[in-house]
């Protein structure tokens, strides 16, 4: 019978498992994109890049994809009560996808040496509109490039990569560039005590505008209240999430400008006082389940009451107002110009005119001379010592014709007279 000895341990030799085996094989697994780290891409333009596979010895690979994707998701949970179950809301648009095979799976076992693999890859984003990547507290917009890796008996491998889009918006158009206006008033109550009327009338000169940037506000204030009122201006942010029928939003100030405090019975005008805009993301509109949206509200604030706020919309490009500035030109409205091609068509300094000599050679000038000296002097004695005579032309006119109490064209006898009513 055979015993263990006391105080001692059997020792196995470790095993190295298939799985083991696979993930040494692998020294590097990256994707690297050709464009810089901080580029933006719009619809119709082209993603490449690149895998870099380093092995170490000879792998056994089954398959190796690219996927690009682009999608917007919404979610969030609400719970209606204590001790309730929570609802998710989830919704999810997808704007593109695609696919590229750098190993396609034939159902045979691809060994790639040891050493160093770079498999390139390319897709075009869509030429309809896209847009714009955003990242909010309920949902957000995503792209990234995605490989998968696939190996025998091994797991996946998986890398991702997102990449920025942002879709143009252009604000030299004739929507963007009208005026945006409004009047409002309230009646400032406490209680049951009215203490007067305040109203406010504000006006910007257009409706679009791109980050940094700064917005002129019109306004002006009449409080006819008893108290004293304190004019405000901001521009706010709202994010809008839809999923199953039901919206989230969520609201923030991204700007402020604070007025003087406007007295009792008086009035208040602001001429063209700035609001700047901080370096925000442009505006969603086109987006099904998520919307970003932008609003100049300029408020009242009145003591002991709510506010009085009047609601001016801003959309933010990303195409800022062309240095033309004319909101009537067509091709301004239309179009981004760029003046490169004006400063090289125009010099810096005119060049003189050349000199006589360099066009015209002696020979010819000495010929024309000598034309004109040839020539006898013409006698205008004789036009001279007439009179001098002024032509003027003389315009007739056809007289009116003559009256007569008789119809030179009377009406047959034989037709009905007609009434008035019919």
């Amino acid at each position: 019978m055979l015993t263990e000895p006391p105080n001692s341990t059997l020792k196995f030799p470790r095993r190295k498992t298939l799985k083991g085996m696979a993930l040494g094989s692998i020294k590097t697994f990256t994707l690297e994109l050709d464009s810089p780290v901080d580029a933006a891409f719009t619809g119709g333009e082209v993603v490449s890049g690149q895998v870099v596979l380093e092995l170490c010895r000879d792998t056994r690979v089954l398959s190796m994809k690219v996927q690009g994707r682009g999608v917007a998701m919404a979610h969030w949970l609400e719970n209606r009560g204590i001790n309730s179950v929570y609802n998710d809301y989830t919704s999810k648009t997808t704007y593109f996808r695609k696919r590229q095979h750098l190993i396609r799976d034939n159902g045979d076992v691809t060994v790639l040496p040891a050493g160093r693999h770079e498999f390139p890859f390319s897709f075009q984003l869509p030429e309809e509109t896209l847009v714009t990547s955003f990242e909010g507290k309920h949902g957000s917009i995503r792209y990234w490039v995605k490989v998968k890796l696939h190996r025998p008996w091994a797991t996946v491998r998986k890398l991702k990569k997102e990449f920025t889009v942002i879709e143009p918006i252009d604000i030299n158009t004739p929507a963007l560039l009208a005026p945006q206006a409004g009047t409002k008033d309230k009646m400032a109550r406490a209680w049951y005590r009215n203490f007067g009327q305040v109203s406010v009338t504000a006006k910007i000169d257009r409706k679009g505008y791109t980050p940094g940037e700064v917005i002129p506000v019109f306004a002006e204030f009449d409080n006819s209240t008893s108290r004293s009122v304190v004019p405000k201006a901001f521009i706010t942010q709202t994010q809008t999430f839809i999923a199953r029928g039901t919206m989230k939003q969520k609201r923030s100030v991204v700007a402020t400008l604070s007025g003087d405090f406007v007295g009792a019975r008086r009035r208040e005008t602001w001429h063209g006082r700035a609001i700047k805009i901080p370096p925000v993301g442009p505006s969603i509109l086109q987006c099904r389940i998520i919307k970003v949206e932008y609003m100049l509200k300029v408020c009242v604030d009145v003591p002991g009451t709510s506010k009085l706020c009047l609601e001016l919309p801003l959309v933010i490009g990303t195409i800022p107002l062309h240095p033309f500035g004319s909101r009537t030109s067509s091709v301004s409205s239309q179009y981004s110009v760029n003046l490169e091609w004006l400063r090289m068509a125009i010099p810096e300094q005119p060049e003189p005119p050349p000199d006589y000599s360099s066009v015209v050679t002696e020979e010819e000038a000495e010929q024309c001379n000598n034309t004109v000296l040839s020539q006898p002097a013409e006698d205008l004695s004789g036009i001279l010592e007439r009179p001098l005579m002024a032509f003027v032309q003389e315009f007739r006119f056809r007289p009116p014709p003559v009256y007569c109490e008789i119809d030179p064209n009377p009406q047959p006898l034989n037709m009905r007279p007609r009434c008035m009513t019919c």
